[in-house]
């Protein structure tokens, strides 16, 4: 059960130094009329500012503060794995460090775990961004819907609270933190979404474009594949093996009727590209076989889950 749970706020931070004390008055503020213990996980992602100085200030006052320094900007992706693998909590919320996302929603979340779900995702109903990155993530929340099969209005929302077994040992890179509910639902874990507050912008900028987009829905086919064909490649290797092999005895059985009835065949196009359908088919088909038999070796000699691996340049705890 979440009540009692220890919590862990894991927030990362790039040139954020304006808002981290901010942040964790907000936090201290929702958070302690709960009565449990928590502690609050600061990844600094490469900050060119005074966030680390902030930061370590922040550290030296509180005793529930933790400071995971990165030695570069790796991305979101890298911070919030950091922050997971140092996260003691067995309840993890994550929260972005602008204060666009309402601290004080952070009880409602947890209340929405207590109800049997792994992982509550915030939705922003009623978004505070300009029209045009709106419409983008629509259309990339829309589209990761239908190939994934998880529909959530929101998958770019920083504000969710999940089951610590959720999220530790989770290899993140690129832009796959979006994708964390999808990765979470590929292994089974219940999945909820609720509508929360979002507030304005008031410090810094946003850093989202089109390109972060485009790179998503690369990572997006990434996950896509990996959850549904890591533990099975030969469903698809070997289904598309069947596919072009069948293909190929078609045309070449095409070709053998008319060699029967007298017809010359041997310089028709056909002859090659049935020869060839059937050739590259069975490729497919024995990829997938070996994939199997890779996949079968690794699970009976897998051991404790392999750590991500980080950049970490400094922790204060």
């Amino acid at each position: 059960m979440v009540s009692g749970a220890v919590i862990s706020v894991v927030v990362p931070v790039h040139d954020e130094e304006r808002t981290v004390a901010l942040l964790y008055d907000e936090l201290q503020s929702a958070l302690e009329p709960l009565g449990q213990p928590w502690e609050a996980v600061f990844v600094d992602d490469g900050s060119t500012d005074g966030s680390f100085a902030a930061l370590t200030r922040l550290h030296s006052g509180q005793t529930n503060v933790r400071v995971v320094r990165l030695r570069r900007n790796f991305g979101k992706a890298a911070a919030l794995a950091a922050g997971f693998e140092n996260a003691e909590g067995d309840v993890v919320v994550t929260i972005d460090a602008d204060l666009q996302d309402d601290p004080a929603e952070i009880p409602r979340l947890l209340a929405k775990l207590d109800e049997g779900f792994d992982l509550v995702s915030g939705w922003k109903a009623h978004r505070r961004d300009p029209l045009s990155r709106r419409a983008l993530s629509r259309i990339f929340n829309w589209v990761t819907g239908r190939v994934s099969g998880l529909r959530l209005h929101d998958l770019n929302c920083g504000l969710k609270a999940y089951r610590a077994e959720v999220v530790k040992g989770l290899r993140l890179y690129g832009e796959l933190h979006r994708f964390i509910p999808v990765l979470a639902y590929y292994r089974g874990y219940r999945i909820a979404e609720l509508a929360v507050n979002h507030r304005p912008r008031e410090h810094g900028r946003s850093r989202y474009g089109v390109e972060r987009y485009v790179r998503g829905f690369l990572d997006l086919l990434t996950v896509s594949f990996i959850g549904r064909y890591r533990y099975r490649p030969l469903h698809l290797f070997g289904g598309l093996g069947l596919t072009l092999g069948f293909l190929g005895l078609v045309v070449l059985s095409y070709l053998t009727v008319l060699k029967i009835e007298g017809h010359a065949i041997g310089q028709r196009p056909l002859l090659i590209l049935g020869v060839l359908l059937v050739v590259v088919g069975l490729q497919f088909f024995s990829l997938g076989l070996i994939s199997e038999l890779i996949t079968s070796q690794h699970e009976e000699r897998a051991g404790p889950r392999e750590r991500t691996e980080l950049h970490v340049d400094e922790i204060l705890s």
